[in-house]
This record gives structure tokens, C-alpha cells and sequence, in this order.
């Protein structure tokens, strides 16, 4: 029989996450000395049962120290024999930079798309928080234990936080980038509690990019193209009308230019062109006689009239050479000299 008289553990590892100390036939003697280094945590069990756990720090076995085993092997007056206990040291180091990624596309509502696929990809650390509650839920009684043995149902669990976290933001699809620290510390919150219970703490979670399918992309940048475009549109498409305008008006084969305007959709601009025509031959009508201009009673005057035969009121004439607006009993145009 063998007497372990100092008990201890060197890790010069980078994964591992609980080792169990090979302690073959041998025992715990009253008096031996534990020492537990920064970042880990010492717990022995007996019976099958976790007992003892031990902080970093040196430690002299004896009953003060091992109060749990001591009740468990029932020592009624404290150590009084040599052990057997199994021994777990549990690093409690912080593991950085893990990788977790959507390997399906997660199914989000948009506020402006609909449902859309969108893929999470990112990095986060974590660390074992309560040694006791560990080996209880994860490591239990193997000989040790990686963080490859727990990594994957981390990331499982980090997904369903993504999932989450995506459809209660309600943040629309182009802003994602732009808010990926709020997605982040959401996704944390969401799963936190969820780590606790296995004695695990999420020290960081980062959201590094969310993207879409490729056919996505494409249509996203499509409509884009569009929206920049739409501004000028306008302009475009009336250079279009003008040059085919102008084409039609010097083919003599091709129609008159209303029909050529119609078809290139200026029937609006030149129908009301026509219609102030049509109003100034309605109000100045001409006639056999001469032209008639309207008086202010509605009544239809010769333009040579001096007075409304209807109201009696005087008449502006009109030179017939310049258009000079004559006053009433003028005899002479006042800026061609030609008599009225």
C-alpha cells in the first residue's frame, strides 16, 4: 500500500478540462499535503459521491480539512485511517476564441421581406464557474475530460440562443450589421442560464457576421442597383421621348407627331398645348368678316369696333401691323405710325 504524501496537479496542456488523479493502490494519508495552482479546483469524492471541493491554495489533510469525507466514511472522532478517494482537479481557465456557426440556415421574420434564411457565424469563450456542479452534470466519474467532449453541445445550445435572440431583435435584415454588438450581448443573456446549470459561464459571445443565401445577395444587390437608378429615371426616360421625337420628325414616312407622341407617352404635354390653342381660337373666333374679339359681357365685337352694340363699352383696338393695344378713338398706331 501505497501513501500519497503530496498531491498535486502540473497541467501543461491546452485542453483539458478535468483530469482524475492515477492514484493505482495507493492512499490518502493523514497529513499529506494538497497544493491547487491558480486557475483550477480540486474535488474528491468517496462512495460515489462528491465530497470535498478545494479552492486554489495549500492544503494539510486532516479531519478539519476533509470535513464531507470524514462524515462519509463515519469517523466519529475524525481521520483515522488512510483512504482511497478518487481526486479531480477541474481547470478553471478561460478557453477563448471557440468557433460556433450556423451549419442550417435559421428562419427569421422581416419587417420589410418576410421570412428570409440568414447564417450566424462568430467566436465566444468560456470557463467552468462551479467545479462541484461540472463533474455532477458533465465530466461525472471518467478518467478525464477535454473541452472537445463539450464544446459541441455548447455550440448547440448557443444556436438555439441565436435563433432566439435573431427573432425577438425584430432588426430589420440591412441593419443586422450594424447592430451586431446588441445581437451579441442578447445571445449571451439568452443562454447564460442555460450554462449555469452545468456549472459553465459564457465569458464572451461575438456575432461576426450574419449573411444570407447567394441567390439572396444577388436579389438584395439587384434592388439596390435599382434604388440608386430610380432618382434619374425620370430623366432618362423623357431624353428618350425628345430623341425619338426628333427622329420622327425627320422621317416624312412616319406619321404625324401627335401619333409619335402618343406612342411615346407625350399625348399629356401636347394635348394641353392644343387645348390653350383651342381656347384662344374659341375666344378670338374668326369669321368672314374679320376677326371678332369678345367683350367683357361675353358678347362677340368686330375688332374694328369702337363700342359693345351689347353694353356699350369701349373697345381696345389692335394695330394690324405691330399688335400694338390701341386706346379707344386712337387714329394712329402709336409705335408704327400706320393709320388705324
Amino acid at each position: 500500500m501505497g501513501l500519497l504524501k503530496q498531491i498535486e496537479w502540473v497541467d501543461n496542456s491546452k485542453d483539458t478540462l478535468v483530469y482524475k488523479l492515477d492514484i493505482k493502490n495507493d492512499y490518502v494519508a493523514k497529513g499529506s499535503v494538497l497544493t491547487v495552482r491558480d486557475s483550477q479546483v480540486c474535488v474528491f469524492a468517496t462512495k460515489g459521491k462528491m465530497a470535498d471541493v478545494f479552492l486554489p491554495g495549500y492544503y494539510k489533510l486532516d479531519t478539519d480539512s476533509i470535513p464531507f469525507i470524514t462524515k462519509l466514511m463515519s469517523w466519529k472522532y475524525g481521520f483515522e485511517n488512510p483512504f482511497r478517494s478518487d481526486i479531480y482537479f477541474v481547470s478553471t481557465k478561460q478557453f477563448t476564441n471557440e468557433k460556433w456557426g450556423t451549419q442550417n440556415p435559421l428562419y427569421v421574420r422581416d419587417k420589410d421581406y418576410g421570412a428570409i434564411e440568414v447564417r450566424g457565424f462568430g467566436t465566444y469563450s468560456f470557463r467552468v464557474k462551479d467545479a462541484f456542479v461540472f463533474l455532477q452534470e458533465l465530466s461525472g466519474t471518467g478518467k478525464g475530460f477535454t473541452k472537445n467532449d463539450i464544446t459541441e453541445y455548447l455550440r448547440s445550445i448557443l444556436i438555439m440562443g441565436v435563433s432566439d435572440s435573431l427573432a425577438q431583435s425584430k432588426i430589420p435584415l440591412l441593419d443586422m450589421a450594424a447592430n451586431l454588438l446588441e445581437l451579441s450581448e442578447a445571445t449571451k443573456a439568452q443562454v447564460q442560464s442555460r450554462f449555469s446549470k452545468l456549472g459553465v459561464e459564457l465569458a464572451e459571445f461575438n456575432f461576426m457576421n450574419v449573411s444570407m443565401p447567394e441567390e439572396y445577395q444577388k436579389a438584395f444587390r439587384e434592388n439596390a442597383a435599382l434604388n440608386m437608378r430610380r432618382g434619374s429615371i425620370d430623366v432618362y426616360a423623357q431624353i428618350s421621348q425628345l430623341d425619338a421625337l426628333k427622329t420622327a420628325a425627320g422621317n416624312p414616312g412616319s406619321g404625324n407627331m401627335m401619333g409619335a407622341a402618343m406612342g411615346m407617352g407625350m399625348a399629356y404635354p401636347m394635348g394641353h398645348a392644343m387645348g390653350a390653342q383651342m381656347s384662344q381660337a374659341f375666344n378670338n373666333p374668326p369669321t368672314a368678316a374679320g376677326v371678332k374679339i369678345r367683350c367683357s359681357c361675353g358678347a362677340l365685337v368686330d375688332e374694328k369696333a369702337k363700342f359693345c352694340p351689347e353694353c356699350g363699352k369701349a373697345q381696345s383696338l389692335v394695330c394690324k401691323d405691330c399688335g400694338t393695344i390701341l386706346s379707344p378713338g386712337a387714329k394712329f398706331c402709336p409705335d408704327c405710325g400706320k393709320k388705324v
